[in-house]
């Protein structure tokens, strides 16, 4: 009974190891770029930049921010989230040509 069957061979736990790091060392360092677009963000809004150069920015910044969310800490790119992702993003791009339409329907 001392024999574990169910033991994994030598290799595909090294296997496993190497890639658990990599993906702590990617998750490591998406933290730090999120912490940083705060930052960013943060430093231009104490700074009262010109609100036609910020207000874009800080869009642009929020949306990297959700795709690195959604990307990397809710596990978007293992497998077996194709449909998950479809999904919301395919909700992301109605919400997004909603709010296109309206402004345009409002401006114009």
């Amino acid at each position: 009974m001392a024999d574990n069957t169910h033991s994994k061979p030598v290799h595909h736990r090294e296997f496993e190891k190497k890639q658990h790091r990599e993906e702590m060392k990617q998750q490591v360092l998406t933290f730090a770029l999120m912490i940083l677009f705060t930052l960013i963000a943060f430093g231009m809004v104490i700074m009262e930049v010109n609100s036609y150069f910020i207000i874009p920015t800080l869009i642009i910044l929020a949306v990297v921010q959700v795709a690195f969310q959604l990307y990397y800490f809710m596990h978007m790119k293992n497998k077996g989230h194709d449909m998950v992702a479809l999904m919301m993003y395919g909700g992301a791009a109605v919400a997004l040509l909603t709010i296109i339409t309206f402004t345009s329907i409002i401006w114009w």
